[in-house]
């Protein structure tokens, strides 16, 4: 009786189980895959800060001065001389170039997201929502022969000026790679407005554009904020592009026309040329925490925004 109770307790593993019993498996192996792909996630961004704060740790322990650092527009690290670790100029081009990056872009998305939530109907809006993710697929190194190949050469002779690897150059060519995941983001902030709040606007005799200024906008606009920051942390952090349309020039910039260099192709022209371990490799390194921690705190920034327009 003994053996038998075990017996019966124990689980009869059945080839033939039934489809409940599959779809049960299945399902728990998504999640178990879902799980496994989130916590990965999480483990390599800890493991990018772990690595890049490990190589730039000698300079922060070592020759790293705040005030140098951050104030000084003197970036010489191959000085024989007087070796120089100012990022001023380099954090002024990065700003600069972003900034009218956002300049360029936000108008487009935005224009751009309106259309396609609010206006277009059926196969031209399916049609525009693939032409808009066509888009931000360009590699950005394709988008940096256009600024070197097409908009260098145009900037001189539309506004005669020696170089055309300037600040115009690279916002401009910025702006529109940010453009398309800003459209995508501001459609979808624009689609979570309910239905209820146009066709209350409309019952009282507003006009589609009134809806859309008065109602719709103000209500998408934290999904919309959230849009734009995404804009600027991608600005941010981008290096090809701005690496062959910036020109590269060591300078804080006081026009457009000026060439400027940033954060990102700093890193990305040096690093090749630089000794594993010298106090130029960790310098570089060290831009990089700096980069990491900017580009965290904006995307953190516009996914809480947007996590909070969710819930609203």
């Amino acid at each position: 009786m003994e053996g038998n109770a075990k017996g019966a307790a124990a689980p009869v593993i059945n080839p033939d189980f039934d489809r409940r019993n599959r779809d049960w498996y299945v399902d728990k192996l998504v999640q178990v895959l879902m799980f496994l792909g989130g916590i990965s996630a999480i483990v390599f961004i800890i493991g990018i800060f772990v690595f890049i704060t490990r190589e730039g740790f000698g300079f922060l322990a070592g020759e790293f001065n705040f005030a140098e650092f951050f104030g000084s527009p003197n970036w010489r690290p191959t000085s024989a001389k007087n070796e120089t670790f100012g990022i001023l100029a380099l954090v002024a081009g990065t700003a600069s170039v972003t900034g009218l990056a956002m300049i360029v872009a936000i108008p487009f998305s935005l224009g751009a997201a309106i259309f396609i939530a609010e206006f277009a109907t059926g196969k031209t809006r399916e049609f525009l929502k693939i032409t808009v993710e066509l888009l931000a697929a360009i590699p950005s190194v394709v988008w940096g022969f256009i600024g070197l190949a097409i908009m260098n050469p145009l900037i001189i002779d539309l506004f005669n000026v020696p170089v055309g690897l300037n600040v115009l150059n690279a916002g401009v060519i910025l702006g529109l790679m940010a453009a398309p995941i800003m459209t995508s983001i501001a459609e979808d902030a624009l689609k979570a407005v309910p239905d209820r709040y146009r066709e209350a606007a409309e019952a009282m005799g507003a006009t589609r554009w009134q809806v859309i200024y008065k109602v719709v906008l103000p209500a998408a606009k934290n999904g919309l904020l959230g849009a734009v920051l995404l804009g600027v942390g991608r600005g941010f952090g981008e290096t090809m592009a701005v690496l062959m349309a910036t020109g590269h020039s060591i300078n804080i910039p006081t026009s457009v026309f000026d060439s400027v260099r940033a954060l990102t192709a700093t890193i990305a022209a040096e690093l090749g040329e630089t000794a594993v371990g010298s106090t130029h490799y960790e310098a570089l390194f060290t831009i990089g925490i700096f980069l990491f921690v900017i580009t965290f705190i904006i995307n953190l920034a516009a996914d809480l925004i947007v996590r909070g327009v969710r819930k609203g």
